[in-house]
């Protein structure tokens, strides 16, 4: 008996994945995170237990405004005591907040310099932070608060 052996027929198809949508594929998902990404958040750490208002604006643009934290200390060796917050970080000299303002203003000059002071904060220091602004030029000042019935945040 001769022993029959099988021949394989070759197939003459490629194996290849089909690219000519890839680009397409990745311009999506680049407009995908682009859209969906959220950006970094400030972290707080001075708390603002915010005075309560009557009668309170909403600031349309927000990324034209830069946010100053006036409260106490939350957590560390000086946790109670009263601080200054700007973006990230605590400012130890108050003297430094004309610089830093006077840079943010040059890089926005529409700069809206949002106050948020705990209702229990000392007043000499939220003067002495208006009058750093004052001398950094940057006049366009908003205090956040609390409306009276709703208890949502201005700013």
């Amino acid at each position: 008996m001769a022993s029959q052996h099988f021949q394989k027929k070759s197939a003459n198809t490629k194996q290849e994945i089909p690219t000519a949508s890839l680009p397409d594929i990745i311009f999506m998902l680049l407009i995908f995170f682009m859209v969906s990404t959220v950006l970094r958040e400030t972290e707080v750490m001075v708390q603002t237990r915010l005075p309560r208002a009557e009668a309170l604006t909403k600031i349309e643009q927000k990324r034209l405004v830069s946010y100053i934290y006036i409260g106490p200390i939350q957590r560390g060796p000086n946790q109670g005591q009263t601080a200054v917050q700007i973006d990230d970080a605590l400012i130890d000299n108050q003297n430094t907040i004309s610089q830093i303002m006077y840079s943010k203003l040059q890089q926005q000059p529409r700069l809206i310099v949002s106050l948020r002071v705990d209702e229990s904060s000392e007043m000499g220091i939220v003067t002495d932070v208006q009058q750093e602004l004052r001398d950094a030029g940057t006049l366009r000042i908003n205090y956040s608060s609390r409306q009276d019935r709703e208890g949502t945040v201005s700013g």
